[in-house]
């Protein structure tokens, strides 16, 4: 299949010829769906912990005689229903990843790419360079685009690149690299150069 190269004043710079396994696939809702949750889930921390009553500092001895003090039993100062003792279900750390095949996980982004392309939201462009790091230059750039939600996807960040979006909160910048399937789904536009374009054809196929 063929894909339109556009450049940054939006003219026609020709026609790219793209892997049609890599960005002709039907769109597999179920299986996009598992990648981008694997993807969020991977990125919990899990590192929430709590003390239980045996990891509780203190609490040995009986802190009175069982009869006789008019007060109500108690075997340790470390009971859990004691202000300073051990939760009950303390929390402990855990692992929120869970494993998604390379094939699949390949096979899911080819998908988010094909439905890109097929909803014109996949934008290709012969170079996207700014002479200064300036954000509103990357404004201006992104304007004549159409794209206000925009991930731009080069072959290498540039630092004039990179300082010129940083502060843009919508716009997020990265190489092929780093491209993740929930920053794919939820850009209104995705902007990727010819090379970078080139790049992930040979990641897909």
């Amino acid at each position: 299949m063929e894909l339109a190269i556009q450049t940054t004043a939006g003219g026609d710079a020709g026609k790219l010829e793209v892997s049609e396994k890599a960005f002709g696939r039907e769109f597999n809702e179920d299986l996009v769906h598992q990648v981008v949750v694997a993807y969020m889930a991977g990125g919990r921390a899990g590192t929430k912990a709590q003390k239980n009553r045996a990891a509780v500092r203190g609490g040995g001895s009986k802190p009175w005689r069982q009869k006789g003090t008019g007060r109500a039993r108690a075997g340790t100062i470390r009971s859990p229903l004691w202000r300073t003792g051990g939760k009950t279900f303390a929390a402990v750390p855990r692992d929120y990843s869970q494993k998604v095949n390379k094939k699949a996980y390949r096979a899911g982004v080819a998908s988010i790419f094909s439905e890109l392309a097929r909803q014109e939201r996949l934008v290709v462009l012969d170079a996207i360079e700014l002479a200064e790091s300036k954000t509103k230059a990357m404004v201006q750039l992104l304007k004549g685009m159409g794209a206000e939600r925009a991930l731009i996807v080069t072959e290498d960040v540039s630092e004039n690149l990179y300082l010129a979006s940083r502060n843009l909160r919508h716009v997020e910048i990265t190489d092929v690299a780093g491209l993740d399937p929930v920053s794919l789904v939820g850009a209104d536009k995705v902007l990727i150069t010819v090379e970078a374009m080139k790049k992930v054809e040979e990641w897909l196929a």
